[in-house]
């Protein structure tokens, strides 16, 4: 077995692991124990993650569960407190007294949930009949400091490993990509649409979401990608532009720059949503300007939602700037919503960009958008995302 002293052993730690360190300290001074430790059970392993001893054990040491101490404590054939385990010829066959254990104590460590999540015990090299059940209390109550600091790592190990299991097979194929029409609000014809991705119904997530659970495993960028990879696929088949969403950060990866620079620019429309932050506007501006001077269009989204919508538009000079559906439901009976959606359009105006509006749910929405000289418009009045076989060209409104 590796020696690894104190030092090292400590430097590796987190935060947690050292919390619970001082817990096992904590045991080890009360109980005079030359071993302290907390080990996790997976049913075959019991990983010993954190230590607390002057003998050559490091963290990370494992062994069988089965032929392990605790193991025979939780299954009832050993005492949960045993001052000499020379008395316990169940535990003198066990490896651990092989390497000189003499005396041992255990307790479980027990999540919220009522999981066991391992054990937390104390180990002597001699027989210690001061050992007794009183020592047990010390220890659940020491327990349990320990379960606090352990939740809330558990708890993300485990989200992390259901959106592992759950996106993994996504990542290569990319989710449905469905396509909503972009109407033009004076004629009613449809002159573009936007990709949009569709996750399975049972997840019970919106999209943004699954991206977000995609970047909680490091795989975001590769789950866009493979989004946008189906959009692309759709240019064959539909008339006008696609308009595909991404984030700066997958924008910024070699991969993205050269898989764009495939596709027939001059028909695409790349949205930045106003929600993702943008840490370098001139290494964007760098990214997209081989991009832009072949044709493809830059659109700012969500516009209107938070803060840092002037801040995008002023930086990047978009072609298309996308007002939030926060501003359009319901302008047609809110002069303040007019009153801010004319102010974007003269904004648009002035740095030459086009106003498309999301979200129009009603005819009484799209005309009164319409009237303060939003450009195009999207949203339920005129379709759900839906296949290319659904796609109409003509989207006519009712006469303004």
């Amino acid at each position: 077995m590796a020696v690894v002293t104190e030092e090292m052993s400590m430097a590796q730690r987190t935060e947690a692991a050292q919390q619970v360190a001082e817990l096992l300290q904590t045991a080890r001074e009360a109980l005079g124990l030359d071993l302290a430790f907390l080990s996790r059970l997976d049913g075959t392993v019991q990983h010993l993650e954190v230590v607390e001893t002057e003998l050559p054990v490091p963290d990370g040491t494992t062994q069988r569960q089965e032929t392990s101490f605790c193991q025979a404590i939780i299954d009832g054939t050993l005492p949960a407190v045993i001052p000499d385990v020379t008395r316990f010829p169940g535990a003198m066959r066990l490896p651990a007294t092989e390497q000189g254990i003499r005396s041992f104590i255990s307790v479980p460590v027990e999540l919220s949930d009522g999981t066991l999540y391992g054990t937390f015990c104390g180990a002597g090299l001699t027989a210690d009949p001061g050992l007794a059940e009183r020592d047990r209390a010390l220890m659940q109550v020491l327990a349990r400091a320990a379960a606090l600091i352990l939740e809330p790592d558990v708890r993300h190990r485990r989200r992390t490993a259901a959106v592992e299991s759950r996106l993994r097979p996504l990542l290569e194929t990319g989710p449905v990509v469905l396509l909503q029409p972009i109407v033009d609000l004076a004629t009613g014809r449809r002159v573009g649409t936007e990709a949009l991705s569709r996750f399975p119904a049972e997840w019970n997530q919106p999209p943004d979401e699954c991206f977000a659970d995609a970047a909680l495993i490091g795989e975001r960028e590769r789950l866009e990608l493979a989004a946008l990879r189906r959009a692309a696929d759709y240019l064959p088949d539909v008339t006008g532009y696609i308009a595909m969403n991404i984030s700066p950060a997958t924008l910024f990866t070699p991969g993205a720059v050269e898989w764009l620079s495939g596709l027939p620019l001059d028909r695409i429309v790349l949205e930045l949503s106003e929600h993702d932050p943008i840490d370098d506007y001139g290494h964007l501006a760098a990214v997209l300007r081989p991009l832009r001077t072949r044709g493809m269009r830059l659109a700012i989204d969500d516009v209107g939602a938070g803060f840092s919508s002037l801040r995008h538009i002023v930086a990047t000079a978009p072609d298309v700037i996308k007002l939030d559906r926060s501003i359009v439901s319901g302008v047609a009976g809110d002069a303040v919503l007019a009153v801010v959606t004319r102010a974007l359009v003269d904004l648009a105006r002035a740095v030459d960009a086009k106003v498309v509006a999301e979200g129009i749910e009603t005819e009484a929405d799209a005309v009164a958008l319409a009237g303060l000289c939003v450009d195009l418009g999207q949203g339920w009045h005129f379709g759900k995302a839906t296949t290319v076989a659904e796609l109409r060209d003509d989207y006519r409104l009712a006469p303004v």
